[in-house]
C-alpha cells in the first residue's frame, strides 16, 4: 500500500514526547495559526482541548494531485467539512474509532506527558458529541487492538479503492 499516506494536521498545541514535526503533527503557534485562517490556508479547523487544528488546502491538495490515498485522523467535525467542502471531485471514506470511555479516560492518564484532571475532563466530555456523530460514517471500528484496527482500515482502503 505504498500508495497510502498519512497527513497530518496542523496544530497549535505544545508538542509532547514522541510526537515528530510533519508525521504526528504540523506545529505552530497559535498567532502563526490564525495568521494562516486569515490566509484561508485550511480546508477546515477546529478548537479542541483549547487548541486550533486544521487540514492544510495546500497539502491536502499536494497529495490529491499526486494520486495518493490519505489517511487523515479528523475530528468529526472537521470530517462533515471535508465530505461537504470535497464531496463533488474526490472520493471520501470515513472510518470512526470507537474506544469506550473508560478506556479513553486510561488511555489519557496514562500518557507519558501526565495531562491535568482537567484536560481529561474537557476530553471526556467531549465524548458523548463525539459518539452522536456515528451515524454519518460509512466504517465504525472498535479501537481496542491497534494491530487488529490497521489491517481492517488496509482492507477498507482496497475495496474502496477506485478500479
Amino acid at each position: 500500500m505504498e500508495n497510502v499516506i498519512s497527513l497530518p494536521s496542523f496544530t497549535s498545541r505544545p508538542m509532547r514526547e514522541g510526537d515528530i514535526e510533519g508525521q504526528t503533527y504540523n506545529f505552530v503557534t497559535k498567532e502563526e495559526f490564525e495568521k494562516m485562517i486569515e490566509n484561508q490556508e485550511f480546508y477546515e479547523y477546529d478548537i479542541h482541548h483549547n487548541q486550533y487544528y486544521g487540514t492544510s488546502r495546500k497539502l491536502l491538495n499536494e497529495k490529491i494531485k499526486g494520486g495518493k490515498i490519505i489517511v487523515k485522523d479528523i475530528d468529526v467535525n472537521g470530517t462533515e467539512h471535508l465530505k461537504e467542502l470535497l464531496k463533488e471531485d474526490t472520493k471520501i471514506v470515513t472510518i470512526f474509532l470507537r474506544v469506550p470511555k473508560e478506556e479513553l479516560k486510561r488511555r489519557l492518564e496514562a500518557r507519558i506527558d501526565k495531562p491535568s484532571p482537567q484536560e481529561v475532563m474537557l476530553r471526556l466530555n467531549r465524548f458523548d458529541y463525539e459518539e452522536s456523530k456515528i451515524g454519518s460514517y460509512d466504517y465504525v471500528l472498535k479501537n481496542d487492538d491497534l494491530e487488529k484496527t490497521v489491517q481492517i482500515i488496509k482492507t477498507i482502503i482496497e475495496a474502496n479503492q477506485e478500479k
